[in-house]
C-alpha cells in the first residue's frame, strides 16, 4: 500500500496518523492547524526583518517536505523557530539579513547531518551529550537571552503593548478549547486593530500590494563570525524534534522513535531550503500537537492541507504586507509572554525530568549557563565572536560534564539514574511507553 493511501474513518474515534476523515472534515482539521501555527510562525521573521510572505512559503513547503521524508508517518508541522531570533536579530546588525540567512542555511545543514547519524545509531549519544539539567539550561537562556528585545519593542508603544499583554492574558482565562489555545493570535489581532485606530499602522505597503504574486526571495551570506551564534539553535532543535516525536508517541500508542533521524534530517532539510531563499528556520510546533490534543484526529492528511495552505499565504504579497505592518507596541505586548515562556519551556524540562538541584553538579550547571545568557555574555576570538547564547551552551555542557567526570573520580559526586542519558522530551519524564508498537 502507498504511504499516501490513507484509511478513511468514520465515527468520532481516535483517527491515527495513516487514517483519515473525510476530505470536507480533513480541510476543515487542516485549516485549524494553520490558524493555530499562525500566531507564532509571523511573529519570527516580523521580529527578525525577514519578509513574512516568504516564511510563510517556506513553511509550508517544509511542512510536506517533512511528511514525505518521514513516509507519512509523523504528524507535524513546520514553522518558524524562535530560538533563531537573537543569532539572526545580531547577524542582521554586523552584515544584513544575508548574513543571518547564512547562519540559517549552516543550523539546517548541521541539524540533517545529525539527522542522518542518529537514523543508523540512534539518540543515545545525543542524551549522553545533554542530560536535561543541560537541555533545559540551554532552551532556558535561549528565551530569557531576548528579554531585552521584548523591552525594546515594549517601550516603543507602551500603551498598546500593556493592552496587548491583557488581552493576552484573559484570552488565556476566558477561552476554552481552540480559542484559548489561539490566544496569542486573538490578542495579536485585537491589539492591532487598536494599534490601527491609535494611528501606529502604516498602511501604505498594504495598499500597495497585490493579492497574488511572488514573495520577495533574498540569498543567504556567510560569515565565520556569526557561526558560533548558531550552534546554539541545533542544539534546541534537536530537543524540540525529539520532543515532538515523544509527544506523538505518547498521544497515539505508536512507538516513532525510529524515525527520528528522520524527523531532524527533514526539519534540517526545510531549514536550508528556507535559509536559502529568505525564510526562517524551521522546527515542529506545540501549537499544532494543542490541536491533535484537542480533536485525537492524528491524520497527516490535515498536515497537507496546512502546508498547502501555507503556501497559497506566501503567494500572498497582501497578506505579507500586513503582517509586517504590525507595529512594535502590539509586538512588545505578545513577546514579553513568548520570550518568556521559551525560558519557561526550559524550566519544564527540569520540573519534569525531575533534576534535583540539591546537587551542586546540577546547582552550578544551570546557574552559570543562565547567567551567562541572560547577561549576554560575549567573547571574540579573531573572526570568531561568540555571544551569551553560544557561550552560555558551551558551558553547561562542559561543566556539567567535567563536573561528572572529576566527580565521579574522587567519589564526590553521584548522578542518580534520571540524570543518566535518557530522552530529552519533557512531556514523556518517564522514558518508557508502556504497549506502544510501530507500523
Amino acid at each position: 500500500m502507498s504511504i499516501f493511501d490513507w484509511q478513511v474513518k468514520t465515527g468520532d474515534a481516535v483517527v491515527a496518523p495513516h487514517e483519515r476523515l473525510s476530505w470536507p472534515k480533513t480541510v476543515g482539521i487542516g485549516l485549524q492547524h494553520v490558524v493555530a501555527m499562525f500566531g507564532a510562525t509571523f511573529l519570527v521573521p516580523v521580529l527578525t526583518g525577514f519578509p513574512p510572505a516568504t516564511t510563510l512559503l517556506f513553511s509550508g513547503i517544509g511542512t510536506i517536505l517533512f511528511l514525505i521524508i518521514t513516509r507519512n508517518r509523523l504528524p507535524s508541522y513546520l514553522g518558524s523557530s524562535f530560538a533563531i531570533i537573537a543569532p539572526a536579530i545580531a547577524a542582521s546588525t554586523a552584515h544584513g539579513p544575508g548574513g543571518a540567512l547564512g547562519g540559517i542555511v549552516v543550523v539546517g545543514a548541521l541539524l540533517m547531518i545529525i539527522g542522518v547519524v542518529v537514523n543508523f545509531s540512534g539518540i543515545g549519544w545525543i542524551e549522553a551529550m545533554m542530560p536535561p539539567v543541560v537541555t533545559g539550561s540551554i532552551v532556558a537562556l535561549v528565551g530569557f537571552n531576548l528579554a531585552p528585545t521584548a523591552k525594546t519593542n515594549f517601550e516603543q508603544g507602551a500603551v498598546t503593548a500593556f493592552i496587548v499583554l491583557v488581552l493576552l492574558i484573559l484570552s488565556l482565562v476566558l477561552f476554552r478549547g481552540l480559542l484559548g489555545r489561539l490566544a496569542i493570535f486573538l490578542s495579536v489581532v485585537i491589539g492591532y486593530f487598536i494599534a490601527l485606530a491609535r494611528g501606529e499602522v502604516d498602511t501604505d505597503a498594504i495598499s500597495a500590494a497585490s493579492w497574488v504574486g511572488l514573495p520577495d526571495f533574498a540569498t543567504p551570506t556567510f560569515h565565520l563570525s556569526v557561526l558560533p551564534m548558531f550552534i546554539p539553535v541545533v542544539l534546541v532543535l534537536v530537543v524540540e524534534n525529539i520532543g515532538h516525536v515523544k509527544s506523538i508517541n505518547t498521544m497515539t500508542g505508536i512507538n516513532n522513535d525510529h524515525r527520528i533521524g528522520k524527523a531532524l534530517a527533514a526539519d534540517g532539510l526545510a531549514t536550508i531550503i528556507a535559509g536559502s531563499g529568505g525564510g526562517s528556520a524551521t522546527t515542529t510546533y506545540a501549537e499544532n500537537i494543542g490541536v491533535m490534543a484537542a480533536t485525537k484526529v492524528y491524520s497527516t492528511a490535515a498536515y497537507w492541507v496546512a502546508g498547502a495552505a501555507a503556501i497559497l499565504l506566501g503567494l500572498s504579497p497582501k497578506v505579507g504586507a500586513v503582517i509586517a505592518s504590525i507595529p512594535a507596541g502590539v509586538l512588545g505586548g505578545v513577546t514579553i509572554a513568548l520570550y518568556g515562556l521559551v525560558g519557561i519551556l526550559g524550566v519544564h524540562i527540569w520540573v519534569t525530568n525531575k533534576v534535583d538541584f540539591s546537587k551542586p553538579i546540577n546547582q552550578f550547571t544551570a546557574a552559570i549557563a543562565l547567567v551567562i545568557g541572560i547577561a549576554d555574555f560575549s567573547w571574540k576570538i579573531g573572526d570568531l565572536s561568540f555571544g551569551g547564547i553560544a557561550l552560555g551552551a558551551i558551558s553547561a555542557v562542559i561543566i556539567y560534564h567535567v563536573m561528572r567526570v572529576i566527580g565521579t573520580w574522587r567519589g564526590t559526586v553521584v548522578v542518580d539514574k534520571r540524570e543518566q542519558p535518557g530522552p530529552i522530551d519533557p512531556t514523556d519524564p518517564e522514558r518508557e511507553l508502556a504497549g506502544t508498537k510501530e507500523i
